[in-house]
């Protein structure tokens, strides 16, 4: 029997209907000559499902909550019960998706069931289909289990034969195996074991706003007490324009991916007629990876969570830029950054794997003091197929905690970088508009490259570049 780690044991103890412990991964697919439909989806889950066996276990409490849960197979998995289909109603806008994915992510998962569910969403305006996955942050840790994306998204067009077995689940250890596999486990892991309640009795310290010296109030305009709905908006930019901003103006692709969202966050605050001054800044609390000996074959990389301060009162979108990419100098000066290319190179869909291990680190560390979420994963530069049909658009995300009313994930793929922002849905009911202001501060970017080259005169040197 294995375990639960204590920080998947928090995890799975402290969901709540406030504050659901789950990713999910919006993915568009390009209309093509045979849609993908429920059926057909079914068996290529089936056909799958063996490379990631905990997709039909669940977590069984041990009596008396004497250790941390194990995982056991399912014995009445049923995969209907997690795949299921819905639609949007005609015409299908992206403003029905973001309404129907906003309920579904905000929707608890069955925690007596394996903690995943995968919606097809059909009826979208061009006739394309969507796809919705949703795990719990105690399945997907990027080690043991990755995001079920990885295994079902491929390079190739079309569908590949994988090998299948005929499943058979172990029987259910029962409550006095339990008890007695966790006795055993105390006795010859005590360290493990006490680390393991110590996680778990402290959440209580970690989660509640009044306790824990990190955790900020529920006041300003990033922060409130969460409900129990979401909303969902997304924006996509082209990568190149991205590209010609830090060979312009140097630092890194994520140093502008930063910088446009803190122009973003500038703008709506306007809009809102909310006080800025120029010592306005939120802090972002942004995991990023570092070396490990498994780059770039594996996901064994090591996610640390960075702390940013985003010149939110700074009126000049270059000198956010610089600000930015200062605040993220010490980073890349380790030594121990990881190259953005070899994060997209890695084998399969890892993106959405990375976004789980990302916001993992982003809940582990609750108790810093920071106002937003932010994750950025490069994908891969080429297309990725579902059953033979392109992948044309990836959205992830970023589950909210504590009085964190917003997330924004962040995902490079094909020539297009997209915006997944996720924010509680009584705190911000402009969330459109600031993925908007986001938008239109990426194109204040992308003109101050085009203004200044318009003004040098002829044989001016660009900024040496200093990553990507």
């Amino acid at each position: 029997m294995q375990r639960l780690s204590p920080l998947d044991a928090l995890f799975l103890q402290s969901d709540s209907p406030a504050v659901p412990r789950q990713i999910a991964t919006l993915t568009i697919l390009q209309p093509g000559e045979m849609p993908l439909d429920y059926d057909r989806l079914l068996r290529i889950i089936d056909e799958r499902i063996d490379l990631v066996p905990r997709y039909r276990q669940v977590p069984r409490h041990v009596p008396a909550r004497l250790g941390a849960p194990v995982w056991a197979d399912d014995e009445n998995f049923d995969m209907t019960m997690h795949v299921r289909r819905s639609a949007l109603p005609s015409p299908g806008t992206r403003d029905a998706l973001h309404e129907l994915v906003a309920r579904l992510i905000a929707r608890r998962l069955d925690l007596d069931r394996p903690l995943w569910e995968l919606y097809l969403i059909e009826g979208l305006e061009d006739g394309a289909v969507a796809l919705l996955f949703k795990a719990h942050q105690a399945l997907v840790d990027g080690s043991e289990t990755v995001d079920l994306a990885q295994v079902l998204l491929e390079e190739v067009a079309h569908a590949r034969d994988i090998p299948h077995e005929e499943w058979n689940p172990r029987p259910d250890p029962g409550p006095v195996a339990l008890a007695a596999a966790t006795l055993n486990h105390t006795v010859t892991r005590p360290g493990e074991a006490l680390k393991t309640v110590e996680r778990i009795a402290g959440r209580f310290v970690r989660h509640l706003p009044a306790v824990g010296s990190g955790t900020p109030p529920a006041t300003g305009v990033l922060q409130a007490t969460l409900s129990r709905h979401r909303r969902f908006a997304t924006l996509s930019v082209s990568f190149d324009d991205l590209r010609r901003v830090r060979e312009f103006h140097g630092g890194t692709v994520n140093d502008v991916v930063l910088a446009s969202i803190t122009g973003g966050l500038r703008s709506w605050m306007l809009t809102r007629a909310e006080s800025v001054t120029p010592k306005t800044s939120f802090r972002a609390l942004v995991p990023m990876s570092v070396l490990s000996d498994g780059l770039p074959t594996s996901l064994g990389s090591r996610v640390t969570g960075h702390l940013v301060s985003l010149p939110v009162g700074e009126s000049n979108p270059v000198v956010r830029l610089h600000q930015v990419s200062y605040a993220l100098k010490d980073h890349r000066e380790t030594g121990q950054a990881v190259a953005a290319n070899e994060l997209a190179n890695l084998p399969g869909f890892a993106t959405s794997t990375f976004h789980a291990v990302g916001a993992r680190v982003a809940m582990a560390e609750a108790r810093r003091d920071h106002h937003i979420t932010i994750t950025n994963v490069p994908g891969p530069f080429d297309p990725v197929y579902l059953a033979g049909q392109q992948v044309r658009e990836v959205y992830s995300c970023i589950p909210l905690h504590g009085h964190r009313a917003l997330s924004i994930a962040v995902t490079s793929y094909n020539g297009r970088v997209f915006y997944g922002l996720v924010a509680d849905r009584d705190a911000m009911a402009d969330l459109d508009v600031l993925a908007q202001c986001i938008a239109e501060s990426m194109e204040e970017l992308v003109e101050s490259v085009s203004s200044a080259r318009r003004r040098a005169p002829r044989g001016r040197q660009r900024p040496k570049r200093d990553g990507a």
